[in-house]
C-alpha cells in the first residue's frame, strides 16, 4: 500500500499548508525508541524537538509502557464527576511533592488549550464570587503562545496563529513582554534589573481594576522563537499581582517537566502562580492529559450549597483518564528513581557549548539562546543590527526539509532553529544532530539562496 497517497486522500494535517505536501509529503512512522523515530521504510529520524515538546522519557520508554499496559486490563475509563480511582489520587500525592508552595486542587482536561480555557474562566468566576464582577478581562504579554481554542488564541500574542480570527476572540490587554535578543534598553538577560517591567507597571495601574488575571509563558516564549527571559521578571509579576489583586496563571504546558533545567519554570524564580496549567511531559508524551492547578483561597470561593450556583460547570469527558494518569505517575517516579533533570542538566552545559562554538561563527546567527536542554539559533540578516530575513524565503522551511533527508526533525519556528529534545538524549546524539543542523544550515543560506 502507498501510505503517503492514503494519507494525503484523508488528512488535513495540523499546523499545515498542505499544497507544501505536495513536495514533502507525510512521513509516516512505524516504531519509536529513544529519541529515535523509523518510517515505514526503516530510516532513522533523530526527533530532538520531542515530538512537538512532549517526549520526555524517550519514545517507547520500557517503564512507562509496562504501567500503561498494566492499567489497560484494570480500568481504561470512568466518568469523573462524582467517582475516582487510585491513579489519579496517586498521582496528586506526587505532584503535590513538587509543586510550587500553595498549589493543591487538581481540575484535569485532555489538552493544553482546555487547561488554559480552564484557568481563565476559574479566575473570573473567582472575582465574580468574591465581589469583583468587573474583573472580566486578561492580560498577556506580546509573542505569547496559549493554544488555539478561542480563549487560549486570545490570550496568544502570535499573529499567525490569531490575527485571522481577531474579530471572534476576547478583548485582551497585551503588554510589551521581555525581548532580550533585541533588548530596546541596551541590556542583557544576564545583567538586567528587568526595566521592560515598566510596560507591566503602566498596564496594571491603567486596567488593573477590570483584570481577573495575567497568563504568562515563564521564562520561555516557545511559540516566538524560544524566547527566554530572567526569572527576576516573574518575582516581580507576582508583587504587582498581589498588589492589586489579579490572579498570576504560569502557562506550564511547555517550560514545565524538567525543560528548563528545573521542575517547573517557576522554581527559578522562588514564587508561586495561583494557577498553573500542566500538560506535554505530564505523561511523557505518551496519552493527551492536562491539568490547571489552583490554590486553597480560589477551591474555596466555588465551594457552597448547590443552589448558590458557585460550582464551576467545567468538564471534559477525558477529565482524569485512568490510562492517561498511569502514565504521568510512572513519569514522576522515572524522574526520581533515574535522577534525570539532575543528568539532563549536566548534558545541557555541553550542549549548549557545541551549538555556540558550530553556530556562533556563521555570519547569520544573530543569538544563541538556551535554558536547560533548550537551545535555539535565531538566523538573521546582519549580526550587527539583528534585521531578521526575509520571511517570505523560508529560509527556516528549507533547513528543515534538508535536515529530514539527513535524518534529524528539526521544524523551525519561522527563522529560529531550535533543540527542544527528551531529557534523556546523551551527547553522541547531540553532536550527531548539532553537526546535520549545520551542515543544512551552511548548505541553504550560503549554497543554495542568497540571504536577502
Amino acid at each position: 500500500m502507498d501510505w503517503q497517497k492514503e494519507d494525503l486522500k484523508y488528512i488535513w494535517h495540523p499546523c499545515s499548508q498542505m499544497k507544501d505536501y505536495e513536495t514533502l509529503p507525510p512521513i509516516v512512522i512505524e516504531r519509536g525508541e529513544g529519541i529515535n523515530l523509523y518510517d515505514i521504510n526503516g530510516k532513522c529520524y533523530k526527533d530532538v524537538i520531542s515530538s512537538w515538546w512532549c517526549n520526555l522519557l524517550g519514545h517507547c520508554n520500557p517503564r512507562i509502557n509496562e504501567a500503561l499496559k498494566k492499567q489497560v486490563d484494570t480500568l481504561e475509563h470512568v466518568i469523573f464527576a462524582n467517582f475516582s480511582h487510585k491513579q489519579v489520587i496517586t498521582l496528586c500525592e506526587e505532584l503535590m511533592k513538587d509543586l510550587p508552595e500553595g498549589l493543591c486542587k487538581f481540575n484535569f482536561a485532555d489538552n493544553g488549550s482546555s487547561a488554559i480555557e480552564m484557568s481563565l474562566k476559574m479566575s473570573f468566576q473567582y472575582h465574580y464570587q468574591t465581589g469583583n464582577p468587573q474583573k472580566k478581562r486578561f492580560m498577556a504579554l506580546t509573542d505569547a503562545y496559549h493554544g488555539e481554542t478561542l480563549g487560549a488564541l486570545a490570550v496568544g500574542g502570535v499573529d499567525l496563529y490569531s490575527e485571522l480570527y481577531k474579530p471572534l476572540l476576547l478583548d485582551v490587554i497585551r503588554i510589551d513582554g521581555p525581548d532580550c535578543f533585541r533588548c530596546p534598553y541596551g541590556k542583557s538577560r544576564d545583567n538586567c534589573n528587568c526595566e521592560c517591567f515598566e510596560n507591566a507597571k503602566e498596564a496594571f495601574k491603567k486596567y488593573a481594576d477590570e483584570t481577573a488575571a495575567i497568563i504568562v509563558e515563564p521564562l520561555l516564549q516557545g511559540s516566538a522563537g524560544m524566547k527566554v527571559y530572567p526569572p527576576l521578571y516573574l518575582k516581580k509579576l507576582r508583587q504587582l499581582c498581589d498588589e492589586y489583586n489579579v490572579h498570576l496563571i504560569a502557562d506550564e504546558i511547555a517550560t514545565g517537566y524538567g525543560r528548563t533545567g528545573k521542575m517547573f519554570a517557576f522554581d527559578h524564580a522562588g514564587v508561586s502562580p495561583d494557577i498553573m496549567c500542566l500538560s506535554k511531559g505530564l505523561t511523557g508524551g505518551y496519552m493527551p492529559m492536562a491539568v490547571a492547578i489552583t490554590t486553597q483561597k480560589i477551591y474555596d470561593a466555588f465551594y457552597d450549597d448547590y443552589l448558590k450556583g458557585k460550582a464551576f460547570m467545567h468538564s471534559h469527558t477525558y477529565a482524569g483518564n485512568p490510562l492517561a494518569c498511569s502514565c504521568a505517575v510512572e513519569v514522576l517516579r522515572i524522574l526520581k528513581d533515574e535522577n534525570i533533570i539532575e543528568k539532563a542538566n549536566t548534558r545541557a552545559v555541553y550542549f549548549n557549548r557545541i551549538i555556540k562554538e558550530k553556530f556562533l561563527p556563521l555570519e547569520n546567527v544573530g543569538e544563541v539562546r538556551s535554558i536547560g536542554l533548550i537551545n535555539a539559533i535565531e538566523l538573521v540578516k546582519d549580526k550587527k543590527t539583528k534585521v531578521p530575513l526575509d520571511s517570505a524565503q523560508r529560509t527556516g522551511y528549507q533547513i528543515y526539509k534538508k535536515a529530514l533527508e539527513r535524518g534529524v526533525i528539526l521544524r523551525p519556528l519561522g527563522d529560529v532553529i531550535y533543540f527542544n529534545p527528551p531529557l534523556i538524549i546523551e551527547k553522541d546524539d547531540m553532536d550527531y544532530v548539532t553537526d546535520i543542523a549545520l551542515e543544512c544550515t551552511k548548505e541553504i543560506l550560503y549554497d543554495k539562496m542568497a540571504v536577502k
